[in-house]
């Protein structure tokens, strides 16, 4: 009997050490998510989705449901549950509690970045994306780590984030608004860059200027053939030029960029004008907004071996 009730003793201490050890792997996750970041949120998800799933990644919806549920209130142990739910077995996988719509609607879209890889996410809008979360800890900026354009954005460098279009920014590439006949409006709000479509492939001028702040030829806005660009707040109506004065886009200043050893670079950029990819110099494909760019405070930059000559049209 003495022998029985010591191995009964060993079972139970055995079990209890173990339920302790599991409490204490959960060290990691308080509570009360909502004390953390949006980083740490995502960390907290993901590993006890792998812990309770052998090591398997948490489908986008899912982890997304999460995070819009701790902003409602959920805790560590409602999702912790939930996931043990959705784990089940029932064959009927995981779907968003009845009532609550599920991520990415409402024109909201996630789009990540695995492994660091260039990665195309389609959008339902036309216009500018702007970044409206961040969930990643890698660094997300415009330019670099995304981009984005009609119909599509675009992550790299480990970004995951939730975009929505920008109608704060109007009218992107593809618009432009034609009040008056012959005439396009282009405007940027606050400072930004922003490109016009316009029909006119001859000189262009400003017709009527719309904002206070001055509006250069080519230091605050200029074109090339069908394109407007307007930046530093500049606003106006523009129109196919009657005197004439010479295409911005005829320019013999060039810029050579490369990206060695596959390293992100910058050059220097000195001329009022966006630069274009005159002629691809690498094996590596220069695809603007992935592995080349231009960001008017950092210049010119090329990243994953890109090496071009670039200039002004």
């Amino acid at each position: 009997m003495r022998t029985i009730l010591l191995l009964l003793g060993l079972v139970l201490a055995v079990g209890l050490t173990q339920e302790a050890t599991a409490q204490v792997s959960k060290a990691y996750a308080p509570d009360n998510l909502s004390g953390l970041n949006e980083a740490d949120r995502v960390r907290v998800i993901e590993r006890e989705y792998a812990d309770q799933s052998n090591g398997r990644r948490i489908p986008d919806d899912q982890l997304e449901f999460y995070l819009d549920q701790i902003r409602s209130g959920w805790r560590f142990t409602d999702i912790k549950n939930d996931i043990s739910l959705s784990l089940g077995g029932t064959g009927a996988g995981w779907r968003p509690v009845p009532g609550r719509p599920g991520p990415g609607l409402g024109g909201e879209i996630l789009c990540e970045s695995r492994d660091r890889r260039p990665t195309e996410c389609d959008t339902p809008w036309r216009g500018v994306a702007r970044l409206s979360r961040q969930i990643s800890s890698a660094r997300c900026s415009e330019g670099k780590d995304w981009g984005s354009r009609p119909g599509m954005v675009w992550v790299s460098n480990g970004c995951r984030a939730r975009f929505v279009e920008d109608d704060r920014y109007s009218p992107p590439i593809g618009g432009g608004g034609s009040p008056i006949a012959g005439e396009v409006v282009c405007e940027s709000h606050n400072k930004r860059y922003t490109e016009c479509r316009s029909p006119f492939r001859g000189d262009v001028e400003l017709v009527r200027q719309f904002s206070d702040r001055g509006c250069k030829l080519n230091v605050d806005w200029g074109y090339r053939p069908g394109v407007i660009w307007v930046k530093d707040g500049c606003r106006g109506a523009f129109g196919p030029a009657r005197g004439g004065h010479g295409g911005n886009w005829h320019d013999d200043y060039t810029v050579t960029c490369t990206s060695d050893d596959n390293r992100y670079r910058t050059c220097a950029w000195t001329s009022r004008s966006r630069p274009f990819l005159l002629e691809q110099l690498s094996r590596a494909a220069c695809v603007e907004g992935r592995t080349w760019g231009y960001d008017p405070r950092a210049g010119l930059w090329v990243d994953r071996g890109c090496r071009g000559r670039f200039g002004v049209r």
